[in-house]
């Protein structure tokens, strides 16, 4: 199939697919005798994998990683594990970030007027002045 079939077959599109050749995540495909890149069953079946992993937020690098460990039937589970466990910490690290910044943007929120006077607690804590 062509770029468009295997694009519209895995979810990923032609733009990303090309993306993820160019920085070796997917082995380039073979050509047809018209220059246009040909991919199969198995090509189509990894970009699936790549948009799974990408929806659970893995990055580049960890995508490659865990690629690698699927391709290798032989690689011990604790790989992969270790893997992903270090990813969901992240993220939870992540989140507890974003939960901190939300408290403090809805402390400042509460504290705004948001009426006619020139006078914003935001922009004070913004330009550093804020109590």
């Amino acid at each position: 199939m062509n770029i468009g079939e295997a694009a519209a077959a895995s979810g990923v599109n032609a733009k990303m697919i090309r993306h993820y050749e160019d920085i070796g995540l997917l082995p380039r495909p073979a050509r047809a005798e018209n220059r246009y890149r040909r991919y199969g069953a198995r090509d189509v079946h990894e970009l699936r994998f790549i948009g799974r992993a990408r929806a659970l937020g893995f990055s580049t690098a960890d995508i490659s990683a865990l690629l690698a460990l699927w391709r290798d039937r032989g690689r011990p589970s604790r790989d992969v594990r270790r893997l992903a466990e270090r990813h969901l910490d992240d993220m939870r690290r992540r989140i507890a970030n974003l939960e901190d910044m939300a408290r403090n943007l809805e402390t400042l929120v509460a504290h705004c007027h948001g009426d006619g006077r020139p006078d914003c607690p935001i922009l004070d804590e913004l330009a550093g002045v804020g109590g």
